[in-house]
């Protein structure tokens, strides 16, 4: 090679090196600014700190559900925009993310299942969140159904409706039985929210807005009562997730902007920013409605039975999480004795 030639060469490897090295800087400053974009977002989300060695995660339970995130949903319904003690989670969904596959599967707790709160003895499920917000309702979920959720988001009613407004409303089959009573909760609906919307007309598969996919999702006259409700809030939650995935990067911008300030949680930016990546992959795979086998009865007010608890928890780990031949732990079988001892239902 001529000293020409070794010239030439060290030059063409001096402009490839800084060519690379403006790239890479234009990276940094792209990934930078995106940092800095993405966490002027979620600075908008109402942040709490829980303790989270107070939610009761047994040590074997951490371990057997290691490849699983568990994510507590919460939905109140509140009439000064609240999202803390005093409100009743009308709408518990657990969101269970399956770490390796990205499937995720939404568990409904029906409102007004028999369990032990902690302090409180045995009540409705319901009435965790309005004793001790967050924190006791999440404690409540671990203890009586073997779980290990520590993150949990909450939204009011009224929260719901700006969030399917802003993404054009979701499609929705809306069934004969439904419509007189999708119609007088829309009443309601519009009262809490002070959101205006139509009548439904008739039945069929429909675009609702807001208020109407809310009122829609409160239905609990039909047959099935309150369980064909949980079963509406996860068939609402589900369009809005397909509805959002349709949507280009700038309506994302205008959906996230509204509905962030309207959040509630203890997740941080950081896991927010870990989960993105994972987004797109994410896919709803199954809708669980729980307690499977239940009975009512009235005490000094009206129950849902669990029968037995103890069955019922087996049965969703075995669904849930492929534990095939769980057996709840010590504690779970103490409540569900507490419970038979209680009400006498064993089947």
């Amino acid at each position: 090679m001529s000293k020409n030639q070794e010239k030439t060469g060290r030059k063409g490897l001096r402009i490839f090196g800084i060519i690379i090295l403006i790239l890479v800087i234009l990276l940094v400053l792209i990934i930078g600014s995106l940092y800095i974009f993405i966490n002027n977002k979620l600075s908008k989300i109402q942040r709490v700190d829980i303790n989270e060695s107070d939610l009761s995660v047994s040590s074997q339970v951490e371990e057997n559900l290691s490849g699983y995130r568990n994510i507590a949903l919460f939905g109140i319904d509140s009439r000064d925009s609240s999202l803390g003690k005093g409100n009743r989670s009308d709408c518990i969904i657990i969101a269970s993310i399956n770490n390796e596959t990205k499937e995720v599967k939404l568990i409904s707790v029906y409102r007004d299942t028999y369990v032990n709160i902690e302090g409180h003895g045995l009540d409705k499920i319901t009435h965790a969140y309005s004793y001790g917000e967050a924190p006791l309702a999440i404690k409540t979920l671990n203890e009586n159904f073997d779980l290990n959720i520590t993150e949990f988001a909450t939204v009011n009613f009224d929260a719901v409706a700006e969030a399917i407004n802003a993404l054009g409303g979701v499609t929705i089959d809306v069934q004969p039985e439904e419509v007189k009573y999708i119609n007088d909760y829309i009443n309601e609906t519009s009262k809490v929210t002070g959101l205006t919307t139509e009548k439904i007309a008739s039945s069929g598969k429909q675009t609702l807005d807001g208020v109407q996919a809310v009122a829609y999702s409160r239905i609990r006259y039909t047959e099935g009562g309150d369980y064909k409700r949980a079963e509406r809030m996860r068939t609402v939650v589900e369009a809005m997730v397909e509805k959002f995935k349709t949507k280009s990067i700038g309506e994302m911008n205008q959906i996230i902007d509204k509905i962030l300030p309207e959040i509630y949680t203890n997740i941080t930016a950081s896991d927010i920013f870990s989960l993105l990546p994972s987004v797109a992959s994410f896919k709803v795979t199954d809708s669980i409605g729980w307690p499977y086998e239940t009975k009512g009865i009235t005490l000094d007010r009206w129950y849902g039975i669990p029968v037995t608890l103890e069955s019922n928890v087996t049965k969703l780990h075995e669904e849930a999480f492929g534990e095939t031949d769980y057996t709840p732990s010590d504690r779970v079988k103490e409540i569900s004795n507490q419970i038979v001892q209680k009400t006498g239902y064993t089947n």
